[in-house]
This record gives structure tokens, C-alpha cells and sequence, in this order.
């Protein structure tokens, strides 16, 4: 039995555990999602960025901090201490088969989240892995309109810049090459080889107006990228989706970042287009009926394809409900 096999089969039940998968382009939200359900599902989450499993590079590969994870344990974030060091498709699998392994150990739901949609692919379809006949998989693709999105990652990487994008990178950057390597490691990440031009000349350059323009043309070019990221994202879910036939859920999540709203109707919006419905996938996903015994009452819902949104949200209030008694409880 190989590696992957041994990790994979460590269920002492013989029973299925689930594992949530949060896919979708970069900015939709994946990690806020992440971290809201696994507060909420007693979750434990792991990294599946491949630029992400690198340390350093926060602001640039925007890595959740410490109070935006609110106590919740992270794997495979940040933790190759080697910039260059190339993180392959198999170390993937065999770390996120180990973390996995361990969440459930925990008595724990794993939740894997990040725009690596290769690494996903090679877990799920390896068949030496068998991931599906040893793990329930639950998927959930966060989307948001391509307008609204290109221009949402536009704004974000202005606020990267404002908390010292361009000072990190500089601190990646090594003047004494020629060419520098930017198809591995830790260096592949958007800015870092788009900054490389204006980090090479900037210190020749008196007139403080044309080094601006160099500035702005990085800046611009990182965007440009991030969207081109974006379609990548989208064609290679759209790929597992309708060419693999992984049953993925959808979240529409414009809402969230479309213009002209003030922080609370975000919040609102977020909760209810986003958080609630999400919840409600991971509780009603697989079954044929949904039977419950809540305050006395016998419920029963069939899960046909018409019902499903309204399932998921009856699912996500019962849950609401359970966890608010309990909270409650002396």
C-alpha cells in the first residue's frame, strides 16, 4: 500500500467523513468563507495555494492574518520556510492528506480553501489517492459577476499597495541576478515579477515623475494579471464542473461587492446570499430526504432539483437554531 493509501484509509469507523472544498477565483471570498463556517461547523481549514504555502509575502499573496483567523487552526499556510523550494502536486497530496487525516483525529471538519485548482484535481482524481471512496467530498465555488470581480481585485491590490505591497516585494527582490527565477517558488506570485523592471532601474532614476509612471505601470500590469488569474480559475473550475462532472454548488456572492452599499448591508448581504446558504449545503448535500425531529415536529423535505435552495436555507436555519440553544444552555 503506497503513502497516499495508508493516510487516506485512517478511518477507524470504516465510515465516510466529509471534507469541504471552497473553490473559486481569486478575491470572491474564499477565506472569509472559510473561517465563518468553520466557526460555526467546528472546522479546522487547509491552505490549498500554492503560493500560500510559502512564508512570507502576506500583503502580496494576502494571507489571512492571525485576528482574521480567529483561533482557527491553519495547515499549510506559510509554513515552507524555503522561497524556492518547489512545492509539487504530490507534496500537496501528501500534506493535505496528513492535515486532513488529523482534523478528523480532532474530531474535526476539514475545510480545504485556495485558487489551486490543480492541486484539488490531483487529490480528488488520483487513483492511487481513492480520495471519494474513503472521504465525502462537499464542494462549494464561490462566484462573483466578471465586472464586478476585475474591479473588486483592482481596488484590492490599491489597498496592497497602501499596506506596503511594493516594500515587501522589494525585500523578495535580489538586485545581484540578471534574471531571476519567476515560474517557482515563492516568486511566481502576482507583483513579484511585475515590480522586477522598476526595482532594477528605480535607484538610476532622478526624475521623480517618470518613476512614478514605472510605479503605475506595475501596478497596473498586477492587476492586469490578477484578472487574467481569474479567467484561468473560472475555466478550470468550469473544466471539473462540466467536463469531470464534480458536483459543485454555486454561490453567487456579487452582491457582497457590487458598489453603492455601507459596511452593514455588506454584512447583511454576506450573511444571507453567502454564509447562510453555504451552511445549508454542507447540511443537506447527499440526502435523498431530509428527516427531523426539531421541537417535537417530524419534518420530512424531499430533495428534489426544484427544492434544493430552499432546503439548503431550512437546513442552515435549523442549524442556527440548535446552535443558538445551545449557547443558551446554563
Amino acid at each position: 500500500m503506497n503513502s497516499y493509501s495508508v493516510i487516506a484509509s485512517r478511518n477507524p469507523n470504516n465510515k465516510k467523513k466529509k471534507v469541504v472544498f471552497i473553490m473559486g477565483a481569486t478575491g470572491t471570498g474564499k477565506t472569509k468563507l472559510s473561517i465563518d463556517m468553520a466557526t460555526r461547523f467546528s472546522g479546522e481549514i487547509v491552505n490549498s495555494d500554492k503560493i500560500q504555502v510559502y512564508k512570507g509575502l502576506d500583503i502580496a499573496t494576502n494571507k489571512a492574518t492571525e485576528a482574521e483567523r480567529g483561533g482557527v487552526p491553519h495547515y499549510l499556510l506559510g509554513f515552507l520556510e524555503d522561497p524556492e523550494e518547489d512545492f509539487t502536486v504530490q507534496d500537496f497530496c501528501h500534506h493535505a492528506l496528513m492535515a486532513i487525516s488529523r482534523i478528523i483525529a480532532n474530531g474535526h471538519i476539514p475545510i480545504v480553501v485556495g485558487g489551486s485548482n490543480t492541486y484539488i484535481e490531483a487529490l480528488i482524481e488520483d487513483p492511487r489517492i481513492k480520495f471519494r471512496a474513503n472521504f465525502d467530498c462537499c464542494f462549494i465555488w464561490m462566484d462573483v459577476s466578471l465586472p464586478v470581480l476585475y474591479k473588486h481585485v483592482g481596488k484590492r491590490i490599491d489597498k496592497m499597495v497602501d499596506r506596503g505591497l511594493v516594500e515587501e516585494l522589494r525585500g523578495m527582490f535580489v538586485l545581484e541576478k540578471e534574471a531571476v527565477d519567476y515560474t517557482s517558488g515563492i516568486r511566481r506570485a502576482i507583483g513579484a515579477p511585475e515590480m522586477d523592471l522598476y526595482f532594477r532601474v528605480e535607484d538610476r532614476i532622478e526624475d521623480e515623475g517618470i518613476k512614478k509612471l514605472l510605479l503605475n505601470a506595475a501596478i497596473q500590469d498586477m492587476k492586469d494579471n490578477t484578472c487574467k488569474l481569474v479567467n484561468s480559475q473560472l475555466g478550470k473550475i468550469q473544466r471539473l464542473r462540466n467536463q469531470l462532472g464534480w458536483k459543485i454548488h454555486r454561490i453567487d456572492a456579487t452582491c457582497v461587492y457590487e458598489e453603492g452599499y455601507d459596511k452593514l448591508e455588506v454584512e447583511d448581504a454576506w450573511k444571507k446570499k453567502v454564509l447562510k446558504p453555504s451552511l445549508g449545503i454542507v447540511v443537506s448535500e447527499n440526502a435523498t430526504h431530509l428527516l427531523g425531529l426539531f421541537r417535537g415536529k417530524f419534518i420530512e423535505l424531499c430533495t428534489v432539483e426544484s427544492m434544493q435552495s430552499d432546503i439548503c436555507l431550512w437546513a442552515a436555519d435549523i442549524y442556527e437554531d440548535v446552535l443558538s440553544n445551545e449557547h443558551a444552555r446554563p
